[in-house]
């Protein structure tokens, strides 16, 4: 197959660009608004331009990891996140051919105590989730065969994230206060990249939503221990806090585990634990 894969820049789309080498089954044309290193320049809000890239290269399968991810942002330029969010997987969906999506735990309200199952009612409560859960509903209408993978707290070796700020602030300051009472899963890029060749590569296609993070469940707090302490950083004090001494402008879901059952039992997989990715990617940025 031909597969373009979309937010090639981003931290899962670089993830996708490096473990496409060990997947050469398909050929990959990766893509994004601002061009890189093999990289092709493409706005998925712009149906000409899309569906001329889609013809031209003979696309078979589309690979989505373009999104407006800056929740607090978001409440600020909620027309660009429309468009990027949702408008652009009306474009995406209407091609005729197969679409993989990844969507977000912030389609739910963050007040569940059980992790969320694919079936579980939304209620999101951010112009984020708002925007991303309309791109779900939009995608569907126009593509029922797609696949749509909802994930949490991504971090990468790549781009801008948690695991990178908190070690930065480690080897600059000797104390920090990090929020204790949200729940979730840091889910390494690397790993939901590998969710998605093995969706691509499946002998049967499976249309539907999934959920896909890593494996365990932490608070943010917990998470900073855990990634200074295999930085090696040794002299910063990490206090725990309550959400409302962070004073978000934006409202974070104080509960985000997503049930993965459906798509280890569909795929026939073993999801690896939080730590695990944690490692291999603090071991990849030299801390």
């Amino acid at each position: 197959m031909n597969i373009l894969v979309t937010g090639s820049n981003g931290q899962l789309g670089n993830e996708m660009r490096v473990l496409s080498k060990k997947h050469p089954k398909h050929h990959y044309f990766f893509t994004d608004v601002v061009e890189a290193d093999d990289t092709h320049i493409l706005n998925i809000t712009d149906k000409k331009a899309v569906s001329a890239f889609v013809a031209e290269h003979e696309i078979d399968l589309i690979v989505n990891c373009a999104a407006y991810t800056n929740v607090d942002k978001a409440e600020e330029d909620e027309a660009t996140a429309i468009k990027i969010n949702a408008e652009a997987l009306s474009v995406l969906g209407s091609q005729g051919v197969k679409v993989i999506h990844v969507s977000t735990d912030y389609v739910f309200s963050g007040d569940e105590h059980v992790p969320c199952r694919e079936t579980d009612p939304v209620a999101p409560r951010t112009v984020y989730g708002v925007t991303k859960l309309r791109g779900e509903k939009l995608l569907v209408a126009e593509c029922p065969e797609a696949v749509i993978i909802r994930t949490a707290w991504l971090y990468s070796s790549f781009g801008n994230n948690f695991v990178k700020t908190m070690i930065r602030l480690g080897k600059e300051k000797e104390q920090l206060g990090v929020v204790f009472d949200q729940i979730g899963t840091p889910t390494y890029a690397a790993d939901l990249a590998e969710a998605i060749f093995t969706v691509i590569e499946a002998s049967v296609w499976h249309p539907g939503i999934y959920h896909f993070t890593n494996e365990g469940v932490c608070s943010w707090y917990d998470f900073t221990l855990a990634i200074h302490e295999l930085a090696g950083i040794t002299k910063c004090q990490v206090r725990p806090i309550l959400s409302e001494e962070y004073q978000y402008s934006t409202p974070r879901p104080h509960y985000s585990v997503l049930d993965k059952s459906k798509f280890k039992k569909t795929f026939g997989v073993t999801i690896p634990h939080w730590m695990d990715g944690l490692r291999r990617c603090v071991k990849l940025l030299n801390c």
